[in-house]
Formats: structure tokens, sequence, C-alpha cells
């Protein structure tokens, strides 16, 4: 195990990654070749390891690394975490580191066909270094413009970086509390996870549901429309028949003036007809008496 990047002396990774940040051009590991150093993080790492110098060409019977991949957010729910103690009977550092590497995986990347592999540090920590990772905390979310409220995938990586440290850091000291601490950051990252996953249904769904009632809105709209010019066509055709209906009661009130005049004319001249024969029947009668 290499020396960790706590205490006085730290060499230039170490500062880059636990001090301020500093423009730092690419540094050497102890193998003297050039590296690219990953992405700052506020989870205190050893010095680089160069694993392999090319792994392109390795041999097929070569034995796999056994290094564990470096740990990334899962999108989905994450289930607890089971990470096995070892043996009471290992040395209690190596138990430590095993556990530590367990909880944190080293993270590993590949620059110029070099494998290279970096394990968290298993220093111990002092007030100081707690100290140091707050004030880390609060530039970094202020270099890197994390929203104080709300959802920030920023923030929220951040302060999951700053909970891994103290895991690191709790781990150290007690690796009962750190396992605890573990189950409590898969649990929290378990609980996101599902309500992300349950946003995105909701969004999902409205989505569906603003489709839906764009789509009904434009059927409703048509129909709106045809049953307008249904309406038209209706007032039309009542409007005509009101047009007839009037045409038929101005014909028929004519009609019934010429037949009423008709009627009175054939009454006056029934009634002079009957006079004229009752005077003549009673001229008739009259000399017989």
């Amino acid at each position: 195990m290499l020396c960790g990047s706590g205490g006085a002396s730290l060499l230039p990774w170490q500062r880059q990654h636990n001090g301020p940040r500093t423009k730092a051009g690419p540094i050497r590991g102890h193998t003297g070749a050039v590296m690219i150093p990953p992405a700052d993080s506020l989870l205190r790492y050893e010095t680089p390891v160069l694993v392999s110098r090319n792994t392109e060409k390795r041999s097929p019977k070569a034995r796999p690394l056994k290094a564990s991949p470096q740990l990334l957010l899962p999108a989905g729910p994450v289930p607890p975490s089971k990470v096995k103690v070892p043996s009471t009977t290992v040395d209690p550092s190596k138990q430590a580191e095993e556990i530590l590497n367990a909880i944190l995986p080293p993270r590993e990347w590949v620059e110029e066909n070099q494998l290279w592999i970096q394990q968290v540090s298993s220093t111990p920590s002092t007030r100081m270094d707690v100290v140091h990772l707050q004030e880390q905390l609060d530039l970094k979310l202020q270099q890197r413009q994390a929203r104080e409220t709300g959802i920030c995938p920023v923030r929220r990586e951040l302060y999951s970086q700053c909970f891994d440290e103290l895991i690191r850091q709790v781990t150290i000291n007690c690796a009962e509390r750190g396992l605890l601490l573990l189950r409590v950051r898969d649990e929290i990252r378990m609980t996101i996870a599902a309500y992300q996953t349950l946003y995105e249904s909701s969004v999902a769904f409205g989505m569906r549901k603003a489709l839906q009632a764009e789509q009904g809105k434009s059927d409703m709209e048509r129909r709106i429309a045809e049953l307008e010019d249904e309406k038209k066509d209706l007032e039309r055709q009542v409007n005509e028949q009101k047009a007839k209906c009037e045409a038929i009661e101005k014909r028929e009130l004519e009609r019934r003036q010429v037949e009423e005049k008709k009627h009175t004319e054939e009454v006056q001249f029934l009634k002079r007809t009957n006079q004229q024969l009752k005077a003549q029947l009673e001229g008739i009668i009259a000399p017989k008496k």
C-alpha cells in the first residue's frame, strides 16, 4: 500500500486533489511515465499506480486484473450493498483497507495504452481535514455554480463525493460504522432513484395526457364546426319553412275571403229569390179568397 495523502509531506498529485486547485500539468507516476490525472474529486485518493504499460497487446494467458471498477451512481434503484467483512484473524490495517476498497472501489483509466489505478486513501483524517473538506465543498459549489434549491445534479454530485469522503474517514477509524453509513448511503440513493423514476413516469404520463387533450381538443373543435354548419343548415330550412308557411297562410286567407264573399253573394241571391217567390205565391193565393 502506498503512503497516504494526509500529513505534512504531500505529493503534487495529492496537493492537487486535497488542497486548493492550482494549475498543474501532466505528472509522473512512480515508474516515470507521463500521466494526466482524472477529474478532481472531494474523495481523497492515493497516488495513482501504473498497472499495465500496454493494455492492447497483453498475452491471452495473462491473469486478468482484479481491480474493481469506479463507483458510479446507478440510474435505477440501488440494492443495499452487501460487503463481506474479512475474518478477524487478518491484520486490522489490512482488514480496514480491504473493507475500504470494497466500500469505495478504486478508479481506473487508460492513458496512451497505459492502465492506471488509484485507490482511496487509507490515512486517518484529522479535524483540520474535515474543516478543509467543508471549505472545498463550499468552494466547488460556488465554482460550479450549483443551485441552492431545487433539483441540481451538480450539487447532488458534490454532496455525494463529500459523503463518500466522510464514509472513508469513518471506516478507517471504525469499519462497522463505515458499513452502516454505506447502508444509509445506498438507501438514500435508492430512494432518490425511486423518486426520479416516479418523476419521469409522471412527466411521461403528463405528456401523454397533454397529447390526448390536444388531440381531443382538435376533435372537439372539428365536431363544433360540424355542429355549427348543421345549425346553419337547420336555420336555413326553418326560414324556408316559415316563408312557405306565411305564403300558405296568405294564400288561404285570400281564398277564404273570396269564398266568404261568394257565399255572402249566394246568400243574398237566395234571399232575393226567396222574397220574389214568396211574393208570387202570395199573389197567386190572394185572388182565390
